[in-house]
């Protein structure tokens, strides 16, 4: 009896990059964007700084990215917004409306992020949207404490009835974590389709920072700069386009500072030019006000 047949080879599994970069980037231009953020201007002359809201899913590191964008400018890891470290947290840390001004060689960027609490899409009432939509329109006042139960009153001392320009936010940010992108929920899903509607309805651009890149892919994690050659972050920033309705150019993906105690020349530069597009695309929107 003759033997039986070997089993043929198992095929080599996929290659998870592609064989060049999806999106051009200069992983040399950090100083260039640096100076370039720090030698901005808002345009309209009534307007010290721009105000950029910073909102998202809770968890995927709202509060981490305005530290990370900190760092990069301080050359050190900066903490001064506080976020929460424990396991299993399914609340918003952050409870008050709060805003920070960057810093870079000892001058304040004319910038201010402000940070709101999480989305929590088991909240089924619109208190969080509408909060948010008032935050943009420039109704609420730093120190805010905000209440999942009820939405700010006019009755209410946080409450600013006739907002300046200064007051208002220019872009809003949503920050969404790159590893739960394709589960997530779709009541949260929904509150930032309305909040999308109502606020591009006047006009306030919109971008996505992608959150926890290295988690999501080993590729990556082994190796921040191939991030735009990733197959699976390609596919969780067209899949966040979709769910969300921001345009892919508007979508970036980066790493928060974490558990690192020096900065890294890749994780600033992928912070700061998401923070070019973020200040560019603000600057249009406050140029198209009356003055």
């Amino acid at each position: 009896m003759g033997s039986s047949a070997s089993a043929p080879p198992s095929p080599p599994p996929p290659n998870p990059e592609l064989n060049e970069p999806w999106r051009k980037f200069d992983w040399g231009k950090k100083e260039e964007l640096k100076e370039k953020l720090e030698n901005f201007s808002p345009s309209h002359p009534d307007v010290k700084d721009i105000k950029i809201l910073v909102a998202g899913q809770i968890g995927a590191g709202k509060s981490s990215f305005i530290n990370s964008v900190d760092s990069a400018f301080l050359g050190r890891i900066s903490s001064r917004a506080i976020v929460n470290s424990a396991d299993g947290f399914d609340h918003s840390f952050t409870q008050n409306l709060k805003g920070f001004t960057i810093r870079s060689r000892g001058k304040k960027l004319p910038f201010i992020f402000k940070d709101i609490m999480g989305l929590e899409a088991k909240v089924l009432k619109g208190s969080q949207v509408e909060d948010i939509i008032s935050v943009v329109f420039g109704h609420v006042k730093d120190g805010y404490n905000f209440n999942k139960d009820q939405p700010l009153t006019r009755e209410d001392p946080h409450y600013i009835s006739d907002p300046s320009l200064s007051d208002q936010s220019f872009c809003l940010v949503y920050v969404i974590d790159t590893t739960t992108v394709q589960f997530t929920d779709d009541q949260l899903i929904d509150k930032l389709k309305i909040i999308r509607q109502r606020i591009s309805d006047k006009g306030i651009p919109q971008v996505v920072v992608m959150t926890k890149v290295d988690e999501a892919c080993p590729v990556i994690k082994k190796n921040l700069k191939k991030v735009y050659t990733s197959k699976k972050i390609k596919e969780k920033m067209e899949l966040c386009s979709a769910k969300v309705g921001v345009p892919l150019c508007n979508i970036f993906p980066v790493k928060n500072y974490h558990n690192e105690i020096d900065t890294d020349d890749d994780i600033d530069v992928l912070i700061l030019k998401a923070l070019e597009q973020i200040v560019q695309l603000a600057d249009d929107r406050l140029e198209e006000t009356d003055s």
